[in-house]
């Protein structure tokens, strides 16, 4: 299956908390990127994931070529035309970087924005997008602003939840609705990235059902008590048996994969060969978790699984 995004990686700090390096990725069959890969270093505010660091927010690349990202020979040979480092943090400090790295074709239909009220304290606007082949809706997504609670972004704003919508093509549910069934979008995932109160970050991932972001995204949630993680909302490609199996389980802190991020608010790479890995999820192959984190607390936990 075709999915959006070609590659994920996770940087973490080094020992003395002044470098990154690689941590763990998904690369699929782009062996030869990921050993140029493994053995990278990023400073603080060199490459990608180190500007991410230094500006405190996500940053996109959506050009290589003549740009200070350091991999670019590797990632043309590899087809990788497009960049976006999300950085984690805790405070002032830095867990992890989350690096979704992604291609222009014609087969590939979807979009990745970052959304802040940096022109305006109240509207959020595009700060910087990677909409591939998509220029039309591109045009449009650039010109429109959105106050709190209107649209997704500004529903993630509202909740500082992230926010899931599945057949975003009505303009009652989706601002850009109409244009996005035109461009053959179908689902919209919001992620909050930063707390802090006046500067505003949100993440959108919009995705078609022939290539969608992953096979399944889920978000989960603590309980009341802050004593287990549970399923609130899932999307998947295929309607299958995962469903079922995911609104009734419940994961507590330290427990597999989903409870390593709660116990340490570090996003996390697992496959079926780690031994970190969920058993309940054997039946897919790989998957990418990221802590969303507010004051020092995780208030929920997305999951892509591919």
């Amino acid at each position: 299956m075709k999915t959006f995004i070609k590659v994920t990686e996770i940087w973490i700090p080094d020992r003395q908390r002044t470098q990154l390096e690689f941590g763990s990725g998904l690369y699929g069959a782009l062996a030869e990127f990921k050993a140029a890969s493994e053995q990278q270093h990023f400073a603080y505010d060199e490459g990608l994931p180190g500007k991410a660091w230094a500006q405190g927010h996500p940053v996109m690349l959506t050009a290589f070529e003549h740009s200070y990202f350091k991999r670019t020979a590797a990632a043309k040979k590899a087809g990788l035309t497009c960049g976006i480092a999300i950085p984690i943090f805790s405070g002032d400090f830095l867990l992890a970087v989350v690096m979704f790295l992604c291609g222009d074709d014609e087969d590939h239909a979807g979009a990745i924005e970052v959304w802040s009220n940096h022109n305006d304290a109240g509207q959020l606007s595009v700060m910087d997008g990677y909409y591939g082949t998509l220029h039309h809706f591109e045009r449009l997504s650039r010109q429109i602003t959105m106050p709190k609670g209107q649209g997704i972004p500004g529903q993630v704003w509202a909740s500082g939840m992230p926010i899931l919508i599945e057949n975003i093509g009505q303009p009652d549910i989706f601002v850009r609705g109409v244009e996005a069934q035109k461009a053959g979008i179908s689902t919209c995932l919001g992620i909050p990235i930063t707390d802090n109160g006046e500067q505003v970050y949100i993440m959108t991932f919009l995705s078609a059902k022939a290539t969608p972001l992953a096979k399944r995204i889920q978000i989960w949630i603590p309980d009341a008590q802050n004593k287990s993680l549970s399923c609130q909302q899932g999307y998947s490609k295929d309607n299958n048996e995962l469903a079922q199996i995911f609104e009734t389980l419940t994961i507590k802190k330290g427990e597999g994969a989903l409870g390593r991020v709660w116990l340490t608010g570090m996003p996390v790479i697992t496959g079926d060969h780690d031994a970190e890995y969920n058993p309940e999820l054997d039946n897919l192959s790989t998957m990418l978790a990221i802590p969303v984190i507010e004051g020092g607390r995780m208030k929920a936990i997305v999951t892509f699984l591919f």
